[in-house]
Order: structure tokens, then C-alpha cells, then sequence
């Protein structure tokens, strides 16, 4: 088994991974870093989990020289706030013993702070795409020295609509620089974007697209409807010992919200995260989940991809996502760095083709499991599960609501009937005055 000292590190990062504790490279870094530092574009497709930041961090930092031009000469675009802090922080290890400026800039923060950090000098820039445009078209930012591009997660900026922005920031690129992706899934419209803007990329893949991890164990259970979900959630995180972290994810804000809402006598221990919620409280609760106080963190896709969240015993799928790919991300939270782990999925009628598809998509059966003794099949209805009527009049169907609250009469002033604007009235009155004085004749 190979070390880091075996891949031609320099010292300064060796002697920053041993503080680290690091000592032997993941098979992605090991693989990765000798295509990296050869200078060709290159994708690396690897799970989640399994080291991709520091797999082109290290290529990335070994060939970055010393120098105090302003610019930045290495760009790293990733698709959310989250991960900014989390590739800031790793570079910020990997550079202990090293002269290197780094910066992370994202939205939602003051962008006045930012231009004078950027103006002040960087040697590496991480950014979502959103928020590294408009520095670009403050023109404080110049981009024209740049030397290595790094894309993290490029299928979830697609996703989060990042399409227009991404494309920006490939056009307005010097053409001489490496490029260099790295994602868990490929999708064909990712490989269009290689297509047309790498040159000849070396693919690094150490798995069949789409498969997940042996260690995880997968299994799931039949629920009918939102509340019983509840009951069954409930149900584990009283019961099961064994769910000291365990990342819970939803397919919306609301749904997210209502689940703390239910969740009364575990509400110390859960926190919540989703776009809506303000950046302080993100970063807290993510603190929280990884320093144990909070043993259950129910998160949306959106926030959640990306994110280095460590020593998950559970991930739990209380929606099914509608993308096959995005399960295989969703569950390859956990059972990282060697250790097991087990995913749960809750799967009602409406999700049996999607679990179909997600079980051909990883040539392996998901485990149905029975519902525990005891849970409760709740009868009640959110209002997006209610079933729906169609009239062959409309178009659309409606949901079937039962109405609420009386019926009332107009007040009086609301009754009146309307004559229109003063004009319209005095138009109307001469048109009869006339009249009248014909019918005279």
C-alpha cells in the first residue's frame, strides 16, 4: 500500500497531511494526483466520501509557486455556500506550513467586504457562480490569470440552475489553462460541457457509474403517507440505539419545517437546514450535528450535496428524490472512510417506479422490510396528498378540499351595481335624455 510519500509531494504539504493525520491516500487521490500534476484536463468520477477535495487540492497546491501578483491564478467553482466553507477549510490545512492566499466568496454576504479581499491579493479563489459573476462585472475581479480550473459538484449547479452563469465563466476564461471536474455522476448534460470546453480529458473512474458502496446496507420501508412517516421516524429514533448520526433528507423547505414541527420530543437534538434558513444558523446547525449535540439533521438536496459530513451512522430518505443519481449521492453520506453504514428509505405506492429505476440504476435490489409492531397508519391527509378531480371542462385538476368556515352575504356596499366611472354615467344619462325627447315627437 502506497503513502503520500510515494506521489511526489513537497514537504510542506507532506508535513501538513501528517499533523492532519492523514498517512495513506484514498484510491481516487492516489489514482488522481499523477494525471493532475501532469497538467491535462481531467474529470474524476468517485463517491461521495471517498477523498475528492484533497485528490485535486494536492495536485493543485504542489504546482502552486510563490508569487504577489493580485489576481488569482487557480479557481475552484463549487455549487453551494456550504462547500466554499468546507474547501476553504481543508486548503486552510493543507497550507499551514505554506505562503498561500486564499479566499471563498458566496452569496448572501457582503459583497463591499469581498471586492477589497479580492483587491488586496488572492493566489486561489473558491466560489459559487452566482456571486463569482458579479465580482467579474464589478471588474474587481480579473480572471485573465488564471491557470487551473477546478469544477466540484458541476451536475448539482446544473441542477440549481447555474446553467447560464457556468457557461459565463468558461467563455470569459484565458483558453491556456487546465481544467479539471470532479463529480460522482455524469450526467449527458455534464458531458456536453466537457465536450465543448476541455481538450481532450483523461477520465479517472474508479467505479461503474451509479454504483454505490457494498458497505452501505439498504433497506426500506412501505409507508403510506406523510404522518405515518412521522410515526415510523418517531418510532426509530426512540427505539433504534444505534442512530447517534442520522441525516434525514427531504424533497422540499416545507416539508422540512413541518417534519421539526412534529418532531416536539426530539427538538433538542435536531437541527434543520435548508436555503430558506438564514447562513449563520446553517453553519450552527451543521457545527451542532458534527460535535454529536444534534444526533438527527434533516437537510434538502440542495444543501446538503457536497458537504463533508462525518461519521453519519444513517441516512434516511423520508421522500424519495426523482433522479436515480441523486439517491446514490443521498446515501453515500454515509458508510465513509472505511466505515459502515446503513441508508432507510420510506417508500410509498406513488414511489415504487422511481425505486425500480434506482435499483436498475444500481444493479441491486433495495431490502423491503415490514413495518415495526406498533406504528400507527395514519389516516390523515397534507394537503398535496389529497386525491385529486378532474372536470373534463378543465385543463387542470383540482385537489378535493373540504370547505371551511361560513357562507356570507355581500355586505351592502359590496352589492351595488357597477355603473362605471363618472363619464361612463354621464354618457349614459344624455343617451336617455335624448331618447326620451325623440319619443316626444
Amino acid at each position: 500500500m502506497s503513502s503520500f510519500n510515494d506521489l511526489n509531494l513537497s514537504k510542506p504539504l507532506l508535513k501538513a497531511l501528517t499533523d492532519i493525520g492523514f498517512e495513506v491516500p484514498t484510491p481516487i487521490q492516489q489514482k488522481s494526483l499523477p494525471v493532475l500534476m501532469s497538467g491535462v484536463d481531467a474529470v474524476g468520477i468517485a463517491q461521495t466520501g471517498t477523498g475528492k477535495t484533497f485528490a485535486y487540492l494536492l495536485p493543485v497546491l504542489r504546482q502552486l509557486t510563490f508569487s504577489e501578483q493580485r489576481h488569482p491564478r487557480v479557481l475552484i467553482v463549487v455549487p453551494t455556500r456550504e462547500l466554499v466553507a468546507q474547501v476553504i477549510g481543508e486548503i486552510g490545512k493543507l497550507t499551514k506550513y505554506m505562503t498561500v492566499r486564499f479566499l471563498g466568496v458566496y452569496g448572501a454576504s457582503n459583497i463591499n467586504t469581498q471586492k477589497q479581499q479580492v483587491y488586496d491579493g488572492i493566489d486561489v479563489l473558491v466560489a459559487t457562480p452566482g456571486r463569482l459573476i458579479d465580482l467579474t462585472l464589478s471588474r474587481t475581479l480579473q480572471l485573465g490569470s488564471i491557470k487551473k480550473l477546478v469544477i466540484d459538484e458541476v451536475d448539482e449547479m446544473l441542477n440549481l440552475g447555474f446553467r447560464t452563469q457556468l457557461k459565463q465563466i468558461l467563455e470569459i476564461l484565458p483558453p491556456k489553462r487546465q481544467n479539471i471536474l470532479f463529480s460522482a455522476t455524469l450526467p449527458e448534460e455534464v458531458e456536453a460541457l466537457i465536450q465543448k470546453y476541455f481538450n481532450k480529458p483523461e477520465y479517472i473512474e474508479l467505479i461503474s457509474r451509479g454504483t454505490p458502496l457494498e458497505k452501505i446496507i439498504q433497506h426500506a420501508y412501505p409507508v403510506p403517507n406523510f404522518y405515518t412517516k412521522i410515526n415510523l421516524l418517531k418510532w426509530l429514533l426512540a427505539n433504534e440505539k444505534d442512530f447517534t448520526k442520522v441525516l434525514l433528507f427531504v424533497k422540499n423547505k416545507k416539508i422540512a419545517d413541518d417534519i421539526a414541527d412534529e418532531l416536539e420530543e426530539f427538538i433538542d437534538e435536531t437541527g434543520v437546514i435548508h436555503s430558506n434558513k438564514s447562513q449563520p444558523h446553517r453553519f450552527n446547525a451543521i457545527k451542532l450535528f458534527q460535535n454529536g449535540t444534534y444526533r438527527l439533521l434533516i437537510a434538502t438536496d440542495v444543501i446538503a450535496r457536497g458537504l463533508d459530513l462525518q461519521n453519519v451512522t444513517h441516512v434516511i430518505n423520508f421522500d424519495i428524490p426523482q433522479v436515480a443519481d441523486v439517491y446514490i449521492h443521498r446515501i453515500g453520506r454515509t458508510g465513509r472512510a472505511d466505515k459502515a453504514g446503513t441508508a432507510i428509505s420510506f417508500i410509498s405506492e406513488k414511489d415504487e417506479a422511481m425505486q425500480e429505476a434506482i435499483e436498475s440504476l444500481m444493479n441491486k435490489k433495495i431490502t423491503m422490510l415490514d413495518l415495526p409492531d406498533g406504528i400507527e397508519i395514519s389516516e390523515e391527509l397534507t394537503k398535496d396528498e389529497m386525491p385529486v378531480t378532474r372536470d373534463k371542462n378543465l385543463k387542470k385538476a383540482k385537489r378535493i378540499v373540504t370547505p371551511t368556515g361560513a357562507f356570507h352575504e355581500k355586505k351592502a356596499k359590496n352589492s351595488k351595481e357597477q355603473l362605471g366611472g363618472k363619464r361612463r354615467q354621464e354618457k349614459k344619462r344624455r343617451l336617455e335624455e335624448k331618447y326620451r325627447s325623440k319619443r316626444k315627437f
